[in-house]
């Protein structure tokens, strides 16, 4: 049996569901099932939305009222779900290939970790989540992935044994946003569990403001100062900051920070927004973060 397991938090995922539902029914699968948990939401309309997810069928939704965090509400999916293959698909994600479910299943000899990547696409050059996602984009194939499949993980698309996912939960201290799916790619590799990477994306289409991406950059760098010894060696951005530290340049660049942070975020919230003011206005915050 093949389970699919959505975790979203205020997304309506309703088209997404519809678009896995038809691709699950086409490759006549002896039995399926769609799950979604919605991680305490707070928006009304997304909520009556995601309701209807009840009408289609092999679909379920389970709401709770209370937010659980990033990793338990995984763990709760994995709980909830009967198939021995789990397909994790965050809810902002849009299904772009016909044959989505099906790589998926013809992979499943491929090993018990499979991720397929995603894509960009839409967005404008004014928005920093789009101009930070698309950058990145020519470095997300299967190919390059594989040459590091620990350290280019992510949640956002994959597919799990239960067994893997039974013997290695996702670590339920990572509450907030960030690091998350970081912290399991290195479980992987301490635990000897391969992780096989295949051009299977789906799309991100979607782009919050430039405020509410600062913002939610902000959270994931207070996660990243919380288990840095635990994330040592799978950030770049943290192996910046050691070497400034080793050097004795910390609190030079804290201070400068302190000086010119205001300046920086006042950029990236313009339509000048850029990538180096970010990739600096990053460092600086995490330097200062005590």
């Amino acid at each position: 049996m093949l389970s699919i397991l959505i975790p979203t938090y205020n997304d309506d995922c309703y088209e997404l569901v519809q678009a896995l539902a038809l691709q699950a029914k086409a490759l006549n699968l002896a039995d399926w099932e769609i799950i979604v948990a919605d991680d305490g939401s707070t928006d009304g309309q997304v909520i009556a939305r995601n309701k209807n997810l009840q009408d289609i069928p092999g679909c379920r939704f389970v709401r709770n009222n209370d937010n659980m965090g990033r990793a338990a509400i995984r763990n709760f999916l994995v709980e909830q779900a009967r198939g021995e293959y789990l397909i994790f698909i965050d809810a902002d994600m849009k299904i772009c290939e016909p044959n989505y479910l099906k790589r998926y299943v013809m992979a499943q000899a491929l090993g018990n970790v499979i991720y397929g990547g995603y894509i960009v696409q839409g967005g404008t050059k004014t928005n920093l989540r789009f101009l930070y996602e698309k950058q990145g984009e020519k470095n997300r194939s299967a190919q390059l992935r594989n040459n590091q499949p620990y350290k280019d993980f992510h949640t956002s698309n994959f597919m799990v044994s239960r067994k893997v996912m039974k013997d290695l939960p996702f670590d339920e201290r990572f509450r907030h946003y960030g690091y998350e799916d970081v912290f399991w790619g290195k479980q992987l590799e301490v635990y000897g569990e391969s992780i096989v990477h295949i051009d299977n994306p789906v799309a991100f289409c979607t782009f919050e403001q430039n405020s509410d991406f600062i913002i939610k950059t902000e959270e994931g760098l207070r996660t990243l100062r919380l288990f840095r010894n635990e994330l040592k060696g799978y950030s770049p951005l943290l192996k910046v900051a050691d070497k400034l530290e080793r050097n004795k340049l910390k609190p030079l660049f804290a201070c400068i920070f302190r000086v010119m942070g205001k300046r920086l975020k006042r950029l990236l919230l313009s339509k000048h927004t850029n990538l180096l003011a970010f990739q600096i206005y990053k460092l600086g915050y995490y330097l200062s973060l005590k």
